[in-house]
């Protein structure tokens, strides 16, 4: 058997372990477990240099310290450089009704003092006497595993070193979550997508698929081309048809425009765009129109055993050049197609689930109002963490309650329907030089700390990125939506009044 092939064999060994212990975690929250947290961002490091602060969203899975709640739940958590201990103790005080100093002791902290453009993981690899602390850290390696942002043959190969399975998708799998791969689930699954094509290699693929989707659709404005892996519509381009001749004319006319693709990505060219096209491959679909266009997600969870369960719906909130970035989002989605959606994305992640996808799932969709209804169009599949998750996780951890599949809402164990408006993306330039400290104290004066107690206030994330690059992300949590989006508001206005007056 190929090296390679013996790799994918033994992990396969390795995930089925997890799958045995996960009934007796489940049914007992006491149960003995070591999680240790990999936040590594195993991307295209040139797509991913183009995101401010990129290095800080290592910080992204610190809402998962919130499992120190958990009595008996050890966790250990790598980063590339240490995190400031401000940050630490910032999340450990949100923790209800566990006193600090009992989870500070069940929590392990270890970094490569590495800062480097590459992947956490790569780092960690390629020291051995670190992944040998690693693996002597683990307390409860029967019930213990990875909990990782993304899932690549990098972890897949971290996980063999440490001999600890991985909660998330196995790596052969992942196609099935690249934007072509998307296409094809929701082809399999019945699902409307837009019109396009997509295992598209290179540019002039692209410029056929952009002419034959024009042929289609004559009166067709625009149409964005997606790169395989991009990811937070980082990889996305789009391009106009205006002026576009009819006939034989057309498909010289696209090549000669694929010069103009507009670019969501600072800093991209026509160049280098082609080289990611030849490297990960990509799609085109037709653009959406619509006045009220709206972009929800839905989100599911599929366990070790591959059941699927719904977890949460999102209303989107886009940014950038077309509005295809991802800022934030909403919780829930608008109840006009909340449990639309959810009904929808579960055929996907069922779908993939009996492929053997396990982990984090979301489908995403554009949906636009038609008559009294919603018109939705699936758009892509994530099989890992994203920017859902982190909020999604806050408002479990901290509140303990429960997501309702019938009326696509969280309720707490009081049984109060809560609300939250998150962004990973709260910048300005008038916030550099702000300290974890200063944050805090911010916050306290201000009464806006999360109040269990309440069930409502506000966490914040990325707080690393907060002093160099002036950007943080936050999760305003409140008992309606509108509640919600005012403590949002008043945590900005209150942190542009203390910039202001220093």
């Amino acid at each position: 058997m190929a090296e390679g092939q013996q790799e994918i064999e033994a992990f396969r060994a390795l995930q089925a372990r997890l799958a045995g212990a996960w009934p007796h975690l489940v049914a007992d929250r006491t149960a003995p477990r070591t999680v240790l947290v990999l936040p590594s961002l195993s991307f295209d490091q040139d797509m991913l240099s183009r995101v401010a602060g990129a290095h800080h969203y290592e910080e992204r899975l610190l809402s998962q310290l919130m499992l120190l709640r958990l009595p008996r739940t050890e966790l250990i958590y790598v980063t590339s450089t240490p995190i400031p201990p401000d940050i630490i103790d910032y999340y450990l005080h949100l923790l209800p009704g566990v006193p600090t100093a009992h989870a500070r002791a069940r929590l392990s902290l270890f970094a490569c003092e590495d800062s480097s453009p590459r992947p956490l993981t790569q780092k960690i690899l390629e020291r051995p006497r670190l992944v040998a602390r690693l693996k002597a850290a683990v307390r409860f390696p029967e019930t213990a595993h990875i909990s990782a942002f993304a899932v690549t043959e990098l972890e897949r190969r971290l996980a063999l070193a440490l001999d600890l399975p991985l909660f998330g998708c196995d790596p052969e799998l992942l196609p099935l979550g690249s934007k072509s791969g998307s296409r094809r689930i929701f082809r399999e699954a019945g699902i409307a997508m837009a019109d396009g094509a997509e295992d598209l290699a290179d540019l002039d693929e692209v410029a056929e698929a952009l002419a034959a989707l024009r042929g289609r659709q004559p009166g067709l404005a625009k149409a964005v081309v997606k790169l395989n892996e991009g990811f937070g519509g980082e990889g996305n381009a789009i391009f106009r048809f205006e002026g576009a001749p009819d006939g034989r004319a057309l498909a010289p006319w696209v090549r000669r425009r694929l010069a103009t693709l507009c670019f969501e990505a600072p800093g991209m060219t026509l160049d280098l765009y082609g080289e990611k096209l030849r490297s990960m491959g990509g799609i085109v679909e037709a653009w959406i129109e619509g006045a009220d266009k709206r972009s929800p997600s839905a989100q599911f969870r599929i366990d070790p055993l591959g059941a699927v369960a719904p977890v949460s719906t999102h209303d989107q909130l886009l940014g950038g050049a077309s509005g295809q970035i991802f800022l934030g989002c909403r919780f829930p989605a608008d109840p006009a197609y909340a449990h639309d959606i959810q009904q929808l994305g579960l055929s996907a992640a069922r779908a993939l689930a009996d492929k053997g996808v396990r982990g984090r799932v979301a489908i995403d969709f554009v949906s636009v109002p038609e008559g009294q209804r919603f018109r939705h169009v699936a758009i892509e599949a994530n099989i890992r963490k994203g920017g859902t998750t982190l909020p999604n996780q806050m408002l479990q951890f901290l509140l303990d309650g429960t997501y309702d599949p019938e009326t696509a809402r969280y309720v707490t164990p009081a049984g109060q329907p809560v609300a939250y408006v998150a962004t990973d993306n709260l910048a300005s330039s008038a916030y550099r030089g702000l300290l974890p400290h200063d944050l805090v104290e911010i916050l306290v004066l201000n009464g806006l700390h999360f109040n269990a107690a309440g069930s409502e206030g506000v966490a914040f994330h990325l707080i690393g990125a907060l002093s160099e690059f002036g950007k943080l992300g936050l999760v305003a949590i409140g008992a309606t939506p509108a509640r919600a989006q005012a403590l949002f508001d008043r945590t900005v206005a209150v942190l542009d009044s203390a910039v202001a007056a220093d």
